[in-house]
């Protein structure tokens, strides 16, 4: 399991692109979603991410299922290993997550938005 990387963190609060409210937003307010087809499971959702939202492990069956022929390969080649938000309700819309990403695969919206 991945730990918090300050540095990385750090980075991520700098970078000029980053969407959110700066982890001022009321908890649940927003929601981060995860294109699974463009994860590769790399833990950089994990480290920087303050409220523990994120975990990263095997991609469960039936989200495998949904992939394209592309998504399933890439997939494979990354070892069938994605972001989940089972803390989905503590994010702050910190934003550090989106572009920590390297992917591009991860993308904040209202919860309302999700449901």
């Amino acid at each position: 399991m991945a730990k918090r990387n300050p540095a990385k963190a750090k980075r991520a609060a700098a970078h000029p692109d980053r969407p959110g409210e700066e982890c001022k937003a009321a908890p649940g307010t927003f929601v981060p979603l995860v294109k699974r087809g463009a994860c590769e499971g790399k833990d950089d959702c994990v480290e920087v991410c303050p409220y523990d939202v994120f975990e990263v492990r095997r991609i469960d069956d039936s989200d495998f299922a949904k992939l394209s022929l592309m998504g399933k390969v890439k997939s494979m080649v990354h070892g069938r290993r994605t972001a989940y938000t089972p803390n989905a309700a503590a994010c702050r819309a910190c934003g550090l997550c989106v572009v920590a990403c390297p992917e591009k695969a991860i993308t904040l919206v209202r919860a309302e938005a999700a449901s």
